[in-house]
């Protein structure tokens, strides 16, 4: 989708199709009050007849609108002007490009960019415009022998400023849009391909493909052999049942100052999770290749900063595996030497993300980060206490906790922050290692981060659980690409 800003009147546009407000009740926006105006009160006239009451989710198509140079005219509804929030912006912008698809227009104007959303200036409102837009318009046709190409016509988008003097940060803000966009993309294809093409080999392609595209990038792989080196036994446990190796995948950028310590981001990447000995129940199994959702998550993050060219310094970590059942797997019970020194009963070969994550925890600290942050499909639990509609957000210290409930409340990527105190520690206790890697039933969420957070005593550290909100399950089961956003808005604060 093209992309571009501009200011002017509404009734001046040569357009497909023009999209304008209208709130309730009956109430039309400030363009399409100009609207009004220059086609003699039409569209007062229809509403007075009550073809539209403005309510959210409502629109109206109209065609050959008199006084217009635009080819039509579509009335969206926007609900109560004063509840006019985030979230119900998100609503009105995906229900608009939804209409907008079925017209055949090539091109629209849109001067919902102009509503007035609490608390949020334009640049704010254009770049959400951007992401939300492309958001609707995602599809998955890899893998169809027909219809591989979309149908629809609509190819351009302008979204407007009130006047000439904010076009440059429209534009600006268009592109940060448009970057983020592209970031998601990458980690929605990359968690719904299936298991047999998302390999840990083909992760590690991706990536050094990812450094091709971004010169600013630079990609290290790690194979098992360098891994054993480094006495990653931990991560190395949870590939020895299958056949495809385990790899570590590292990004850096370097766009901050050199002196400038990086945040590193840890992605979970289980390309496939059986279970292993541990073995899942076989409905829905094959949404496990949603797994590598935090992977997918850093690599999307990693390619929106660096489209941006956004000034800061960031690493990426990706442990990546396939979890397996074979005569080689791990088995409940066995212990492990993490790369920290610390040992690890595995009482549960299902609790395979943590195992995984804290060799990848330790592998950090040689980037001497100003924080870590890890993205894991982790818990059932945590799907059971927030659902799919925020992520669990555990700490080790309040400030980053806070800074990324921040960001995730301006991208509408929001996260939900649990207790982490010492009295659940004691749940992962082991009367053979130093730990076990899981805790019983109770507070499953906070336990797995208990087990982590015994990986990040030497850095500030914040732990994001995105079992309930990487992707949508059932018929129209698809990868979300959270929480990109989110993590790229950190990153665009941070930067700041």
């Amino acid at each position: 989708m093209e992309f571009s800003i501009k200011s002017g009147s509404p009734e001046k546009q040569r357009t497909a199709c023009i999209v304008v407000g209208v709130c309730e009740p009956r109430k039309l926006t400030t363009a399409a009050k100009a609207i009004d105006s220059a086609s003699k009160k039409y569209l007062s006239n229809l509403i007075r007849r009550g073809d539209i009451e403005g309510k959210l989710g409502q629109s109206l198509l109209l065609h050959n609108v008199p006084g217009m140079l635009c080819d039509r005219v579509l009335l969206v509804g926007c609900g109560k002007e004063r509840d006019l929030d985030e979230r119900q912006y998100r609503k009105i912008i995906e229900n608009s490009i939804k209409q907008l698809n079925t017209t055949g227009a090539n091109d629209a104007v849109s001067y919902l960019s102009e509503l007035n959303v609490k608390g949020r200036d334009h640049n704010w409102k254009i770049s959400r415009a951007v992401e939300f837009t492309n958001h609707v318009l995602y599809e998955f046709k890899e893998f169809k022998s027909k219809n591989k190409r979309s149908t629809k016509t609509l190819k351009k988008i302008t979204l407007t400023v009130p006047s000439r003097r904010e076009l440059p940060s429209g534009d600006k803000a268009a592109k940060i849009g448009n970057s983020l966009s592209k970031g998601v993309k990458l980690a929605r294809d990359l968690g719904n391909r299936p298991a047999n093409v998302c390999t840990p080999s083909y992760l590690a392609s991706q990536a050094q493909q990812l450094a091709k595209t971004y010169k600013t990038l630079k990609v290290k792989v790690l194979d098992e052999a360098a891994m054993k080196k480094l006495e990653m036994n931990s991560l190395l446990s949870v590939s020895r049942g299958s056949a495809e190796p385990a790899k570590l995948i590292t990004f850096e950028y370097y766009g901050g100052k050199k002196d400038s310590k990086p945040v590193v981001l840890v992605g979970k990447g289980v390309t496939f999770d059986t279970g292993g000995i541990s073995i899942k129940p076989s409905p829905a199994m094959d949404e496990m290749k949603y797994d590598m959702c935090g992977a997918a998550s850093v690599f999307g993050t990693m390619s929106a900063i660096a489209d941006m060219g956004l000034p800061v310094n960031v690493v990426g970590v990706v442990p990546a595996v396939e979890n397996m059942p074979s005569s080689t797997a791990t088995k409940p019970g066995d212990i492990f030497t993490s790369m920290s020194g610390q040992t690890i009963e595995v009482l549960n070969t299902d609790a395979e993300g943590r195992l995984i994550l804290c060799d990848a925890l330790s592998y950090s600290e040689r980037f001497n980060p100003a924080a870590v942050v890890d993205i894991a499909t982790l818990t059932g639990a945590c799907v059971m206490a927030l659902g799919s509609h925020a992520t669990g957000l555990l700490s080790n210290h309040n400030p980053l906790a806070k800074d990324l409930l921040n960001a995730g409340e301006t991208a509408g990527d929001r996260a939900w922050q649990l207790p982490l105190w010492d009295e659940y520690q004691q749940q992962i206790d082991s009367p053979f290692a130093d730990m076990a890697n899981i805790g019983g039933r109770e507070a499953g969420t906070i336990t797995a981060a208990c087990f982590l957070s015994r990986f990040t005593k030497k850095f500030h550290w914040a732990h994001l659980d995105i079992a309930g909100t990487a992707w949508i399950s059932g018929k129209n089961k698809c990868a979300t690409g959270r929480p990109v956003s989110l993590l790229t808005q950190y990153l665009l604060d941070h930067a700041e």
